[in-house]
């Protein structure tokens, strides 16, 4: 119930929240919503009852809600084009980062000094940021104005980037929410080498952080592309690795460069092809992000009683495969494509109309 109300309220006001405070100094919004954290983990940390616990992570889920709206375009405004797709990528890596450090460390914090003491680690971890931030992050970066919008606006190109996303989040998370029951059932893994294999998928997705930070200046789109690919390749590996393990390790590590790469070249897509302001265009896609978060999980769990585990691989590739034609299509879809073909007919048919005022 914690976990599914906090993605809940993550998917339900990302959108509305960015709208309210976009107008807000970035700095401003960022030091409330850390301290908001310091404050709400702190509850949950001495929280002795449920529903204070319940209340408190529904206050820390707003503020992640809008944290991933505005941190996004901010990070940008720091730099100028030239050297945005390797920073969002750069940002990109502290949240596969904490995958790879913060689960393992909260786990030995939880086994050590019971499960309230990794809530009070990153209470404190917190309260430094937000010092950092006050005293550090400018209150109008130079290049704040070319960051709000979108350098190349085009609604077609970004509603084809929501869509997608849900597609490939989903895709993901349908397998990866029920990985522990795949690769112990299906596999043959023992419980005690799940820890060492989540760790190895992490540590790829830091991999596939770096990569992208290293290409997405050279090429956006046929960067996202590829990730799609690895997606759809390291699913459909691990639909048919059974009890090779090798195979199965392969998977995963390459599932976890992909979802980290896409979610990297994400940041730096949407900053591109923004039709409004990008903090509104970020927040929409956190909330495919969380959607399809919440939507694999959900999917996941109706087909796993009906024809099993290993199914959640099989149904991953299909959804990966359909964001990989969404993709595709994308040129096709261009909104400023479309309008130029418009003014190109229109132009053609004038002429015509000159040369021949018959017609």
């Amino acid at each position: 119930m914690l976990v599914t109300a906090y993605g809940l309220v993550v998917v339900t006001t990302s959108l509305p929240l960015a709208a309210l405070t976009r107008r807000w100094p970035p700095k401003q919004v960022l030091v409330v919503l850390l301290g908001l954290l310091v404050v709400t983990t702190l509850v949950s940390a001495l929280a002795t009852a449920y529903w204070v616990l319940l209340g408190a992570r529904l206050l820390t889920a707003l503020s992640q809600a809008l944290f991933w709206s505005i941190v996004t375009p901010t990070a940008a405004a720091l730099f100028s084009e030239r050297f945005r797709g390797r920073a969002i990528s750069a940002l990109s890596g502290g949240s596969s980062l904490a995958a790879v450090l913060g689960v393992p460390i909260g786990a030995w914090l939880g086994q050590q000094a019971g499960w309230s003491s990794a809530f009070l680690a990153v209470s404190v971890l917190s309260l430094l940021l937000l010092v950092l931030v006050a005293l550090l992050l400018p209150l109008s970066p130079a290049s704040a104005t070319s960051a709000a919008r979108g350098t190349e606006p085009d609604a077609g190109r970004f509603w084809v980037i929501i869509g997608a996303t849900t597609l490939v989040v989903t895709g993901s998370f349908v397998a990866f929410t029920y990985i522990t029951e795949y690769l112990t059932g299906v596999n043959g893994f023992a419980p005690e080498t799940i820890g060492p294999l989540l760790f190895v998928r992490g540590l790829a997705g830091v991999i596939g952080v770096v990569i992208v930070g290293l290409v997405v200046d050279r090429g956006i789109w046929p960067t996202m592309l590829v990730m799609v690919v690895l997606q759809a390749v390291s699913l459909a590996l691990h639909y048919v690795s059974g009890d090779v393990t090798s195979v199965a390790v392969v998977a995963v590590a390459l599932g976890g460069l992909a979802l980290s790469g896409w979610a990297s070249a994400l940041g730096v897509r949407v900053l591109q092809v923004a039709p409004g302001a990008s903090v509104l265009a970020s927040a929409g896609t956190a909330t495919a992000f969380n959607l399809g978060i919440t939507a694999g999980a959900l999917l996941g769990g109706v087909f796993l009683p009906l024809v099993g585990v290993r199914s959640t691989a099989l149904i991953g590739t299909l959804l990966t495969l359909g964001a990989l034609g969404l993709l595709l299509a994308e040129p096709a879809l261009s909104s400023v494509r479309r309008s130029s073909v418009r003014r190109g007919a229109g132009v053609e048919e004038l002429r015509q109309l000159v040369l021949r005022p018959d017609r």
